[in-house]
């Protein structure tokens, strides 16, 4: 539920969608990332030995 914010309406939600999206962007580009570095990770480990 959203409470009445008056002649601001517009710009508040405007600053909260603005805030969602930039949460889903950096929450995606973590798991981009985190899925390279764990690829890059095996590979290494592969041509390494697991035992070193």
């Amino acid at each position: 539920m959203m409470p009445d914010l008056g002649k601001y309406a517009g710009e508040v939600t405007s600053a909260y969608i603005a805030s969602l999206v930039l949460l889903g962007v950096l929450v995606l580009w973590t798991l981009r990332r985190g899925r390279a570095a764990r690829a890059e990770l095996q590979d290494a480990e592969q041509e390494n030995g697991k035992d070193g």
